[in-house]
């Protein structure tokens, strides 16, 4: 079972990295929506808060060392592995129902839009300059969100979710 969670988590953490940087939506506030949030989301309602929160955080920090913003990797992986942490366990609190995983996926994108802000504004220097990056934020929250409930739902109810047994 630890193995199998383990391959899970890798494919999560390539997964997440791939759909941030492969697939891009032009975005309302200038520049483009990932959907590497729906990932960190899915790795953990399936993988469970701490195989999800290392696969959502190596995922998404491994996507700002490869792509030239290493000062926002350190930030990336904590933020990003909180995300996946508090949405495993926020979910598996209100008993693993359809508004848990709402509330869920809406408390880890607070996280995130929370946790950049304060990464730029306090540890890169920004100070209230960071804000500007908030709308963005929103708006990819927003996808990553409604997407990653969509596919949840879609896997729960074919079965797969039940067939891979990973939690």
């Amino acid at each position: 079972m630890r193995i199998r969670k383990m391959v899970f988590a890798a494919l999560m953490a390539a997964l997440t990295y791939v759909a941030t940087m492969v697939v891009q939506i032009p975005s309302p506030m200038q520049g483009f929506v990932n959907l590497g949030d729906c990932c960190v989301l899915l790795s953990g309602w399936m993988l469970g808060p701490w195989w999800g929160g290392a696969a959502a955080g190596i995922g998404s920090m491994l996507t700002d060392l490869l792509n030239g913003y290493a000062h926002y990797a350190p930030g990336t992986f904590v933020i990003k592995g909180c995300m996946a942490i508090a949405a495993a366990l926020l979910a598996k609190a209100m008993g693993n129902k359809a508004a848990g995983y709402a509330v869920s996926g809406v408390v880890a994108e607070v996280i995130m839009v929370a946790g950049y802000f304060g990464y730029a504004a306090l540890l890169l220097g920004k100070g209230i300059g960071a804000a500007a990056s908030i709308p963005g934020n929103l708006v990819q929250a927003a996808m990553g969100l409604v997407i990653g409930l969509v596919l949840f739902f879609l896997l729960k109810r074919s079965k797969v979710l039940d067939k891979l047994a990973l939690q």
